[in-house]
């Protein structure tokens, strides 16, 4: 009767055909982006399992939230679950170095996506192309605020070239115009309270104040409440940067004067097509850009999502 038994389950074994190796899995790729609740992350991340799908990856994420030291941990987990390639948004240019250290060690592939490192380990970068989007936003806020006037600039976090880059831009535009003087300047973090807060700030120390440009959305969403509460709406321009809806909403009421398209789902899908070009063998230059667009009164409503 054990004998049959055995026979019995032999059969059914070698009907099911072998059981799947590790080695027929999809293979990873590993994401490290700053932040898992930031509006522009979440989108980017939503390009990058899009795009991974229809190329045959899966995708595995680790969470750092503004944290290098959870950062640089998170890479080094991602090499040990055997990724193929990493895709990465640095918290800081230095302070996660050791992140592209270790990646090169393995020999996986890295690849900086939005924010960039200084690392010389760090492959390629896919940017924007962040002193002219500097340039244009402050060619917009300078032709808006008629040439004159007293401008804050809320920027985002000081060991950001990035940030660093997008600020040297706009200054460049407005020593264009003697009469436009930066009376605020301050980097920091990427958030709506301190959007509110510095803007507040800047608002009590110049009530004449003409412009405040944020770094991102959310720092921007933040200042134009302040902006609110001050009873300056219309009168204090503010813009953002990254195109989120809930920008785009302000944007169509007026809160915010104009945000920058990045469209960072079609970033996500970016850096995921230059990762596997990479991973074929295909050659890049350093920097592979993605496209801006200035979005404001004019042609918001080509950007809204249709009902």
């Amino acid at each position: 009767m054990k004998r049959r038994t055995l026979l019995a389950v032999l059969a059914l074994a070698l009907a099911a055909g072998p059981a799947p190796s590790v080695a027929q899995q999809k293979p990873a790729i590993g994401v490290s982006l700053p932040q898992d609740d930031n509006p522009f992350y979440i989108a980017m991340l939503r390009g990058i399992r899009a795009r991974a799908a229809e190329l045959g990856f899966d995708v595995i994420t680790v969470s750092s939230q503004e944290d290098k030291a959870k950062q640089i941990n998170g890479v080094q987990d991602l090499i040990a679950r055997g990724v193929k390639g990493i895709l990465i948004s640095p918290i800081d240019a230095v302070g996660v170095n050791a992140a592209y250290d270790a990646a090169a060690a393995a020999k996986v592939p890295i690849i900086s996506v939005a924010r960039a490192s200084t690392s010389p380990n760090q492959l390629l970068h896919v940017a924007m192309d962040e002193r002219q989007i500097g340039r244009d936003i402050g060619a917009y806020i300078a032709k808006a605020i008629g040439g004159k006037g007293k401008v804050a600039i809320i920027a985002g976090p000081p060991g950001s070239p990035t940030f660093k880059n997008l600020s040297d831009g706009i200054k460049e535009s407005f020593a264009k115009h003697s009469a436009v003087q930066v009376v605020f300047d301050q980097f920091g973090a990427l958030t709506r309270e301190r959007g509110l807060k510095l803007a507040e700030d800047a608002l009590v120390a110049n009530p004449d104040l003409a412009a405040i440009y944020a770094a991102n959305d959310d720092v921007a969403l933040g200042a134009s409440q302040a902006v609110v509460a001050a009873g300056r709406k219309g009168k204090v321009l503010v813009t953002g940067m990254n195109g989120i809806p809930p920008a785009l909403r302000a944007v169509q009421d007026g809160s915010l004067a104009m945000t920058v398209e990045l469209n960072p789902v079609d970033w996500g899908r970016l850096g995921v097509d230059v990762l596997a070009g990479y991973l074929k063998g295909e050659k890049y230059k350093q920097q592979v850009f993605i496209k801006h667009v200035l979005i404001d009164s004019k042609n918001i409503g080509d950007k809204m999502p249709k009902k």
